[in-house]
């Protein structure tokens, strides 16, 4: 009826998407930006968290106000919205790393990219193979798409108050770095496992060795640093003659990106990988970096694609397999197989090379860098690329047709959730014993009843000569003493000095007397300290 009004009404209304989708993208950024401070720097959540569940709301598993699906393909178009968000994402990280950061942490990237992405991959595929009773090569396969981390959900973690205020900025960089690189050495673990179930063994080992190894990562590699270095010089040089202008000098690296997808796509050569590694040269010398430092239009526009792909992946979930899953897709196997992943995928790994890895320098700073390694775009991304790959007759009748977009959508979603509220649940749990210790330090100076009958016994005033008056304080001080030391042997946060920030010291004079040792607290700490307890790692400071 509805309809029909509309049609027979001299002012046509517009319901379909061109009206819809810029209707639901501009009323998330326009609300979630008036609160944005409250979400991300007060609660801690995760943009990408609340633009997907924002998706899951308005979408077909919600009000149905938006069905992707009625208008677009949405394999072709979820794989190229992914390889431009994951480009620009990549490209950023390698612009915003340190000078040389390739060289200056190349063993770092080495142990992360090499035993702890192969463990990932591995360990991925083993606990899909006996939860979903595939093969260990279709097992390979699906796990292959989630061995990298996501750029875009990195990115998320290494910025905002928390990471500048508790992870030290080493960390960050690693983080960025390794999110960057493995997200374009993805196609090694994914073709291997294609080419394994296509060919014979030793025809799939040559040709994954000639064209994924050579043509597109070794190729990528060098046309991704030969293309930052060219562009790098070019700026510098139109810069200098005054032949650029203020707007297209900050958004040059977006046009970059875009440049960089072109040439290496137009070969067939790995086009991710290749926008890092562009990246990365392009301010090798730290010169853009520097240049743009005031600039925050890379992060504006960052922000835009990430809330638009986090909400369009909410609306396109498939929520009726998820949930209502026939054969091997059952509920309880996609619910087990998140858990074990997000638990054993990447953390055992990460810790296991940590003293071979000099970007992290306490284990604490390895826990983080370990917890941390998010599935998201990139998932999705490979998953699409895999499923084109599927399409041939080849590979008809194989589990894995059915089994890999479930998978990898019920993975994406549960590390979206999890690593989004990881945040919010540290705050929390560290609130605990930052209270106790405020409530015990309390107590310590309010005068026990045991005490107060001691020092003034009921219906007495307090002592008025000067020898009972500084009596007093003397018990006093020994009273507090007393309670002090109670406290530290008790209380780990205050014994510990190894629970507090890593990196934080004070001097003290070597004639400091009992009174002052008192008021700075154990090991010299000032009171001031205490709130960077739970920091990862060392001071950024």
């Amino acid at each position: 009826m509805l309809e029909e009004a509309i049609s027979t009404s001299w002012i046509h209304m517009n319901l379909g998407p061109s009206a819809t989708v810029p209707l639901l993208l501009g009323t998330f950024a326009v609300g979630f930006g008036l609160v944005s401070m409250v979400v991300k720097e007060w609660l801690f959540l995760s943009d990408t968290l609340v633009a997907m569940l924002f998706g899951i709301m308005f979408g077909p598993a919600g009000l149905d106000a938006v069905n992707p699906a009625e208008w677009i393909d949405i394999p072709s178009f979820t794989l190229e919205l992914a390889r431009l968000i994951i480009a620009i994402q990549v490209m950023t990280a390698g612009i915003t790393l340190p000078k040389r950061y390739l060289i200056s942490e190349l063993k770092s990237l080495i142990m992360l990219l090499g035993p702890v992405m192969t463990w990932m991959w591995l360990t991925s595929a083993v606990v899909l193979m006996l939860v979903f009773r595939l093969g260990f090569v279709e097992a390979l396969l699906i796990a292959s798409c989630v061995a990298p981390t996501d750029p875009v959900l990195a990115n998320s973690i290494v910025k905002g108050k928390f990471a500048e205020s508790k992870v030290p900025l080493h960390v960050r960089n690693i983080i960025s770095a390794e999110s960057g690189a493995n997200d374009g050495l993805g196609y090694p673990y994914l073709y291997l496992a294609l080419y394994l179930l296509k060919f014979s063994k030793g025809e799939a080992l040559t040709r994954w060795f000639v064209v994924i190894i050579l043509w597109e990562v070794v190729l990528s590699v060098v046309l991704g640093a030969l293309i930052g270095w060219v562009a790098m010089k070019l700026l510098q040089y139109a810069r200098k003659k005054g032949w650029i202008d203020h707007d297209s000098f900050f958004s040059f690296a977006v046009s970059l990106t875009l440049l960089t997808l072109g040439i290496v796509s137009l070969i067939g050569s790995d086009d991710i990988l290749a926008c890092f590694v562009a990246g990365n040269t392009f301010t090798w010398d730290d010169w853009f970096r520097e240049e743009t430092t005031e600039s925050h239009f890379q992060d504006v526009l960052d922000t835009l694609f990430n809330y638009t792909f986090f909400i369009y992946l909410g609306a396109i979930i498939p929520w009726n397999t998820l949930a209502g899953g026939t054969g091997l897709l059952t509920t309880s196997r996609l619910f087990t197989s998140s858990v074990l992943i997000i638990l054993f995928r990447r953390l055992p790994a990460t810790l296991a090379v940590a003293r071979m890895t000099p970007a992290l320098e306490t284990f604490r700073e390895a826990v983080f860098a370990g917890w941390f390694g998010p599935i998201g775009v990139g998932a999705i991304f490979y998953a699409m690329v895999a499923q084109k790959e599927l399409e041939s007759s080849v590979f008809d009748g194989l589990q894995a047709k059915e089994c890999l977009l479930p998978i990898v959508y019920s993975l994406v979603v549960s590390s979206v959730i999890v690593h989004g509220i990881t945040i919010p649940l540290y705050h929390i749990v560290s609130a605990v014993p930052n209270a106790t210790v405020a409530v015990s330090r309390f107590l310590s100076r309010t005068p026990s009843q045991s005490s107060s009958n001691l020092l003034f016994p009921f219906g007495s005033r307090a002592p008025s000569s000067p020898i009972r008056h500084s009596r007093v304080i003397a018990i006093r001080n020994s009273h507090a003493k007393s309670q002090l030391g109670l406290l530290s042997s008790s209380c780990p946060i205050i014994s510990d000095a190894g629970l507090l920030e890593e990196g934080t010291s004070s001097s003290t004079s070597q004639d400091n007397n009992n009174d002052s040792s008192v008021s700075m607290g154990v090991g010299g700490r000032r009171p001031e300290d205490l709130p960077n307890y739970g920091s990862f790692g060392q001071s950024s400071d």
